[in-house]
């Protein structure tokens, strides 16, 4: 059966190594992988979102609305733009963390409040987690991407792939041990 995961999140955040990571891991595992990644309007602070679909069979990576078994948001205002994307009973990781376009900044608009609380009550399978303060305490903030990484590796029941051997391939040595150590913390969410 195939599984659709859209990922979404800011420019600079790792979403699209996050993707990646997932993409070929599950290659290594043999399932027949399509993604597709699309960059808001600035490669840092525009919207990124990426499409996996994977199985047996898959003949393209887009997601439409209502098909996403699982969306993965490393911003909180993203699970909020993307959630019509998921598909009813299905799974919503989200990372408490805000990042403030530049409407906010300028103070043109307001970052909008209670965004947690109306995505819970919009999905009944939501984990909510502070990943950014996750990594802080392992020592590099840099490294959430990685910990969402691990929760969803944990909610799709791919724990027995070798991910640690798949970021040994596609990250840079100096920075695999924080991003190792990252994984496993999501996992253990």
């Amino acid at each position: 059966m195939n599984k659709s995961v859209m990922l979404v999140g800011v420019g600079g955040q790792g979403t699209i190594l996050t993707s990646k990571i997932l993409a070929e891991g599950l290659l290594g595992a043999g399932y027949d992988v399509k993604m597709s990644e699309i960059h808001g309007m600035a490669q840092r602070g525009g919207s990124v979102t990426t499409h996996i679909k994977y199985g047996e069979k898959v003949n393209s990576p887009i997601i439409n609305k209502g098909e996403a078994d699982v969306l993965i948001a490393f911003e909180k205002v993203e699970a909020l733009r993307y959630l019509c994307h998921l598909k009813a009973g299905g799974i919503l990781i989200v990372s408490d963390h805000e990042i403030y376009s530049q409407s906010v900044l300028s103070g043109t608009e307001d970052y909008p409040q209670e965004i947690i609380e109306s995505l819970t009550q919009a999905v009944e399978r939501t984990i909510v987690l502070q990943a950014v303060k996750l990594a802080e305490q392992l020592g590099n903030i840099r490294t959430h991407n990685i910990v969402l990484l691990g929760v969803l590796v944990k909610a799709l029941g791919l724990e027995q792939l070798d991910w640690v051997q798949v970021m040994k391939d596609l990250i840079p040595e100096k920075v695999l041990e924080a991003n190792v150590k990252a994984f496993k913390t999501g996992l253990a969410v």
